[in-house]
């Protein structure tokens, strides 16, 4: 049983307002109307107290969220269920507190008059641009139920090529954190102690030796120093990210690192393909499709070149000729496009591309794991031999010499 707020007029017009326990929000108006009363507004009670916000609050939506409840909507319109019910029936359904509450407030503004677009678009933390207009496109085309297939489709293969590309670099960062911990605490707890006697024997230290001496003492002396300026340091990156300059800074940088720049150049045209051609053949205006595109492809570098190639197809240009200007996009990618806009396959020469560019991002990922593991093997046994090798050779030296 659940717990809701009113507020309603009785025949009289008095105003009356309490809490009612019911099943669901239906049950609750129906009781109230029984008691003769005129409904204003109802509500769900708080449960949780300060914990339930904090609930609210702290929960986000995941792709893989979107992606499951796009197939459950999807299947209900099949089912020729009313769009009211649909989302009625998805929120009671949903364990996630953000989507839940959203999707509750979607089936108020329905039930309110707006249609479904409008209702999503109130809440941009959960359902992208991207996603309103492609429901706004199924609303006018009059196929909702293929328009949330398609694009139940389409976040399962960006989460698919964005969590593989993301999966791949979580070990090498979790083993190279570790690496550092273990460097961090060996220079700055066990190093001190051996390197007292060192110095107290009084021989003679090897010179890399003394390099990791060095290292220790200034760790032990002015670590928290060198620790404030890293963090610093963090913080003005993570500032500077988030100005427009830091953004294309960034996003240059990005396209421009070594193998990793291929990498991340396939995954935006990749991206870029996807949308355009799930817009294009939900039968968005291209103007449109370009501008939703260049809000979400995820780099500022591809989207100046989208949003310049906006203004020169509202000018009258093909897309290819607007894209073949920038060498960001391959030629390939360029003539592509070309024979689809002389063919009028463009959709499909875009979804083409997308798989193309797809299975491209999933071999270069493949590629890097395999590289990234032998190499790491290798780099982490060099470091811990050498440091190993700087302490233990002295303390060799000296019992030798005391036999």
């Amino acid at each position: 049983m659940a717990v809701f707020l009113y507020k309603a007029l009785t025949k009289e017009g008095q105003p009356q307002e309490g809490t009612i326990e019911a099943v669901n929000i239906e049950v609750a108006i129906s009781s109230l109307q029984k008691r003769n009363l005129i409904i204003s507004q109802i509500n769900p009670a708080d449960k949780g107290g300060l914990l339930g916000s904090e609930l609210t609050f702290f929960s986000r939506v995941s792709n893989k969220d979107v992606v499951i409840l796009s197939r459950q909507i999807a299947t209900l319109f099949q089912a020729q269920v009313s769009a009211l019910r649909v989302f009625k029936l998805i929120a009671a359904e949903t364990e996630n507190a953000l989507l839940r509450k959203s999707l509750s407030q979607v089936a108020d503004d329905l039930q309110a008059g707006s249609n479904i677009s409008e209702a999503l678009s109130k809440h941009p933390k959960v359902f992208s641009e991207f996603y309103v207009n492609m429901v706004k496109a199924g609303e006018e085309s009059g196929k909702l139920d293929t328009t949330f297939q398609y694009l139940a489709d389409y976040l399962d293969r960006t989460y698919e090529v964005t969590s593989k590309a993301t999966h791949a670099l979580i070990y090498p960062a979790f083993v190279i954190t570790v690496f550092f911990g273990v460097m961090i605490l060996m220079l700055t707890v066990i190093i001190p102690k051996i390197t007292s006697i060192i110095k107290d024997s009084g021989q003679e230290v090897p010179f890399y030796t003394k390099i990791v001496i060095g290292i220790s003492d200034f760790l032990v002396n002015y670590g928290i120093f060198l620790a404030i300026a890293v963090v610093l340091g963090a913080a003005g990156l993570w500032w500077y990210s988030k100005t427009p300059q830091g953004r294309l800074s960034f996003g240059s940088f990005k396209l421009h690192v070594p193998y990793l720049g291929t990498l991340y150049r396939k995954l935006y045209l990749s991206r870029i393909a996807d949308n355009m051609h799930t817009m294009v053949l939900s039968g968005i205006p291209m103007v449109h499709a370009l501008e939703i595109t260049a809000a979400v492809v995820g780099n500022d570098i591809y989207k100046e070149i989208l949003t310049k190639s906006i203004e020169e197809v509202r000018g009258g240009s093909s897309l290819s000729a607007s894209l073949a200007q920038y060498p960001e996009i391959p030629g390939i990618m360029v003539q592509m496009i070309k024979v689809g806009e002389e063919t009028g396959e463009l959709g499909n020469i875009l979804k083409t591309m997308a798989d193309f560019y797809r299975r491209e991002v999933s071999n270069a990922v493949d590629t890097l794991v395999s590289m990234i593991e032998p190499l790491m093997i290798v780099g982490l046994g060099v470091g811990v031999g050498i440091l190993l090798a700087s302490v233990l050779m002295p303390i060799y030296n000296l019992a030798g010499s005391q036999n």
